[in-house]
């Protein structure tokens, strides 16, 4: 059977269509993050499902894959007694729009996904604030405080190094062998991922060295929640499918730039990188001004380790 690109994102935009009221109706994070509020906000390239909560400097905190924000949940309500917390879910994640894919998959680019956070902060009225991010949002953070230094004070990346494709191994290539499959053209990888939405999704969380036991199951219910959506599914293929192809253009532009703001990087010290990276030598290579530390967790430091990734976030930020 020949299956046709263009009629499958049809098809599953007509998918996304049925579910959305669904979605909508079901969102159950908010009990998650008590005194938060829930808001869409538009920007120039997608609408942006925000949580905003607490008082005092701004702190926006962007998560990974297969997440949504819902992967703070542990930390942001003690996070909030000190800072104003905000969340997002990337755009294509969660309860964020899913906008076409764009030419090169840019409108999936962390250029693009980092214009979305500088234009939410500017929404609240912050102009300049700390991000932390983990996986993906990481990625997002370090463009962040590439591209826009001046909007960013201090940053944290969690359990990421820079340009991961350019020192594949065997080893890295058996661990992250989803970095090869998502790539893949649609709709391969969504078709077959769609085939098992809950069993890929689990399985994301089970190889890397994390006990199933860390994940709240109403946390894992509304990652369940928003996975099945077929949207999100091809949108999350098309974020990896950016950081194979525009991403690294957009890497390679930055020339001698670093990141200039303070720099704190965490990893845990049973996960991948961990293991096969040099972390902090690379990050010395991009930063002036890093610090970090392993934590003792596989790849989900604020769900595995929240007591320690706390700790160490209030230190950083703190200072």
């Amino acid at each position: 059977m020949i299956y046709d690109r263009r009629a499958f994102l049809k098809s599953s935009l007509v998918a996304s269509a049925v579910l959305a009221s669904e979605r909508n109706a079901m969102a159950q994070s908010a009990p998650l993050f008590p005194g938060f509020t829930v808001e869409k906000i538009r920007t120039s390239g997608a609408t942006i499902n925000t949580l905003r909560g607490g008082s005092g400097p701004p702190l926006l905190l962007i998560h990974g894959y297969p997440q949504t924000h819902v992967e703070w949940h542990k930390i942001a309500p003690r996070l909030a007694q000190k800072f104003t917390v905000v969340m997002t879910d990337l755009r294509g994640y969660g309860d964020s729009s899913k906008p076409e894919d764009g030419e090169n998959h840019a409108n999936y680019s962390k250029r693009a996904m980092a214009l979305d956070h500088i234009e939410v902060m500017r929404s609240y009225g912050f102009d300049r604030f700390a991000v932390a991010g983990h996986d993906r949002g990481a990625r997002v953070t370090w463009r962040l405080a590439v591209e826009h230094p001046q909007a960013v004070t201090k940053a944290v990346v969690m359990d990421i190094v820079p340009s991961p494709y350019s020192r594949v191994t065997r080893e890295f290539a058996t661990e992250y062998f989803h970095w090869f499959f998502l790539i893949q053209p649609a709709p391969f990888p969504e078709t077959l991922i769609g085939n098992s939405a809950e069993y890929f999704l689990r399985s994301r969380f089970l190889r890397q060295n994390a006990g199933s036991n860390v994940f709240a199951p109403e946390a894992v219910a509304e990652y369940l929640r928003c996975f099945r959506d077929p949207a999100t599914i091809h949108a999350t293929c098309e974020d990896y499918r950016a950081g194979a192809t525009i991403d690294m253009d957009h890497a390679a532009e930055d020339g001698d730039k670093k990141v200039m703001c303070p720099l704190l990087v965490l990893w845990g010290e049973r996960g991948t990188v961990g293991r096969l990276e040099p972390v902090m030598d690379i990050w010395r290579e991009k930063a002036v001004n890093v610090t970090g530390r392993a934590l003792p967790a596989g790849h989900f430091l604020p769900e595995e380790v929240p007591e320690e990734t706390l700790a160490a976030l209030l230190q950083f930020l703190g200072n």
